[in-house]
């Protein structure tokens, strides 16, 4: 799943991803170049949700994910020039707002669950996405929270 949260109207705009078994022998394409394919394809969909004429500047604070660079993701900010990254430092998810959202989610639509099929699984995301669309508050109080302090051992 890809998703973008507002920070300042705190919506949620996500796409999941399908990979079939054996995705390589079907498409002949590795995992890394997939989901720079669907990455590309949440970009264009991020441009059309928030179109420059309305939003001439949209920055996405992104990690460094191998699928978040590449041709596909050149091509989708080539055709959306208003959508910037701003790439966080290795191994920072705390300084995410996302990954706040994101543990609230999986704990809302996946902990402590057994999903008989890949459908169930999504349906059940997508769930918590509706549910949290309808909280915008909480959302804004989750990625707006303080990120949590690695403690030393």
């Amino acid at each position: 799943m890809f998703a973008v949260v507002n920070l300042f109207s705190a919506a949620i705009h996500g796409n999941t991803l399908e990979s079939p078994k054996n995705a390589k022998k079907k498409t002949g394409l590795s995992k890394t170049r997939r989901m720079q394919e669907v990455f590309a394809d949440h970009l264009r969909h991020v441009g059309r949700m928030y179109p420059r004429e309305k939003h001439p500047r949209v920055v996405l604070i992104i990690d460094n994910a191998p699928w978040h660079r590449g041709k596909p993701i050149d091509e989708a900010l080539r055709d959306n020039p208003h959508l910037e990254f701003k790439r966080l430092p290795s191994y920072s998810p705390q300084l995410n707002p996302v990954e706040r959202f994101w543990e609230k989610l999986r704990r809302r639509a996946t902990h402590n669950r057994l999903f008989d099929t890949l459908a169930d699984l999504k349906n059940s995301l997508r769930a918590g996405l509706c549910y949290f669309q309808t909280v915008r508050h909480n959302v804004k109080s989750i990625i707006h929270g303080r990120p949590k302090r690695k403690t030393a051992k």
